[in-house]
């Protein structure tokens, strides 16, 4: 092996490593910050002297559960119902607010899924095919100026990075659904094409079964 494999093999086992770590480290010291809500007495600096990195996770997951703990019983749903009041009726705020708890609800509720199906759809023009997820389905007033035929919700994701994209409305006829799960599209999506998923397993014994 050359001077060069070596340095893009060694590339290949570090690069990853040190992008997860930074991006480790960006997530651990934005949490860290979560301390500077407990009292000044109470921070780690005040308590021991120093600080300790990672503490901020710990805070963040316990804050997190004792706000679940405490919006599962009556009284604490009626505070969360007062605040999501409050919220909505702030003018400026509610725009905002409610924007994002609408699409905060959909990604996380248990009850739904923000991303149905992945599909193929004729994307940026009819000669070229992209990888999108239906949402779906149109909105009535969209659909009265659609005429009869059935389009579908779909989200055209950029690559690498997935959470910006284009919200589009096309014609069902138009679409190929994909025998890959949202989770492997959204990998092959962030990867570039680099990472191709493995084919279904009726997939491959439709295959068999064409050949027998």
């Amino acid at each position: 092996m050359t001077v060069r494999g070596y340095l893009v093999a060694g590339l290949l086992i570090w690069l990853p490593l040190g992008i997860t770590l930074w991006v480790l480290s960006l997530i651990i010291g934005s949490l860290d910050q979560t301390l500077r809500l407990l009292p000044h007495e109470w921070q780690p600096e005040q308590l021991f002297g120093f600080s300790i990195p990672g503490l901020g996770v710990v805070f963040a997951f316990l804050m997190l559960l004792g706000t679940g703990m405490l919006a599962a019983n009556v009284l604490g749903q009626r505070l969360v119902d007062f605040w999501h009041g409050l919220m909505s009726r702030t003018p400026f705020v509610k725009s905002i607010y409610s924007s994002v708890k609408q699409v905060s609800d959909t990604l996380l509720s248990d009850s739904g899924q923000a991303f149905k199906k992945a599909l193929l759809v004729r994307w940026p023009h009819q000669d070229s095919w992209t990888v999108a997820f239906q949402t779906g389905s149109p909105a009535p007033q969209v659909v009265a100026q659609m005429g009869d035929e059935e389009h579908v919700s779909v989200y055209v994701p950029t690559t690498p990075n997935p959470t910006s994209g284009y919200f589009i409305m096309v014609p069902k006829r138009d679409t190929r659904e994909l025998a890959m799960s949202v989770d492997d599209a959204l990998k092959y999506v962030i990867s570039m094409g680099v990472v191709v998923p493995a084919p279904a397993a009726d997939t491959l014994c439709g295959d068999k079964n064409q050949q027998a």
